[in-house]
């Protein structure tokens, strides 16, 4: 359990296990903000990236939805469980999980309105997919930041043991 007692100074190679889990989830949540960037710069620009097909945006976008989908699956029934036994902010209907919840009402919008542009049952706007995107991106870069924050060393530490660490799912 969390301590309100000062902990002593983290050696390089304690933080880097205390730190483990921040770095690999971060390594993932910057892929999900570089592809938000090009799909939200593309309808700030009102066109797409240079030398990308609708296809090609169609597809990235599409991308998205599925491994932001898998990510968040993979958390929720493997690493979200292990971390509530000692962590609030992971347990059930707490903040990181209501925050998925939140994003994937907008990422449901997103794929379906991408997968109706693949289809050509719509026509591509751009300012359609910023209005979707704007439904949910508060949200979503709040939470990239949120998780990592909460995986952080200087909180790890809080919980669990070195050995436990070692121990953890990712």
């Amino acid at each position: 359990m969390a301590e309100d007692k000062p902990f002593p100074k983290l050696t390089p190679s304690e933080f880097r296990q205390y730190n483990n889990m921040a770095e690999h989830m971060d390594f993932f949540h910057n892929n999900f903000r570089a592809t938000w960037k090009t799909l939200y710069s593309a309808c700030e620009a009102q066109k797409r990236p240079k030398n990308m097909s609708i296809r090609q945006f169609l597809s990235l976008g599409q991308q998205f939805c599925h491994h932001l989908t898998v990510h968040h699956t993979i958390e929720e029934q493997h690493i979200f469980p292990v971390l509530a036994k000692k962590m609030p902010a992971f347990k059930k209907e707490l903040e990181l999980l209501s925050q998925h919840k939140q994003i994937h009402k907008g990422l449901d919008k997103l794929e379906k309105y991408l997968e109706e542009c693949a289809g050509g049952e719509r026509e591509l706007r751009l300012s359609e997919l910023k209005e979707i995107l704007d439904g949910f991106g508060t949200v979503l870069w709040q939470h990239l930041d949120d998780e990592v924050e909460q995986l952080g060393a200087e909180n790890m530490r809080k919980y669990w043991t070195l050995e436990e660490m070692r121990r953890m799912p990712m």
